[in-house]
């Protein structure tokens, strides 16, 4: 699973060809979250508050990026990176 972001100890992924809605994986330690890109909040999983907190706030900047980045995955071509939470 393509890494596509990494910030403040959480990982950003997704993977290729994968099932809707179109969503990301964020991971913090042992700490996982599948987060749904439209309405950007959970779908399963479990994170800190503070750190899903700071996902949606990641996520809400680069919403239309995530969504390429999904459209790309779709179709096997490789995924952009995207800027992190500063």
């Amino acid at each position: 699973m393509p890494e596509i972001s990494r910030f403040l100890g959480i990982v950003i992924r997704m993977f290729f060809d994968d099932h809707n809605p179109p969503h990301f994986h964020a991971e913090y330690g042992e700490s996982h979250a599948v987060m749904d890109i439209r309405r950007l909040s959970p779908l399963s999983g479990n994170l800190p508050p503070r750190v899903m907190g700071l996902v949606i706030e990641w996520a809400a900047l680069h919403q239309q990026d995530l969504l390429d980045d999904w459209e790309r995955a779709q179709t096997q071509k490789p995924l952009q990176k995207i800027n992190p939470l500063e």
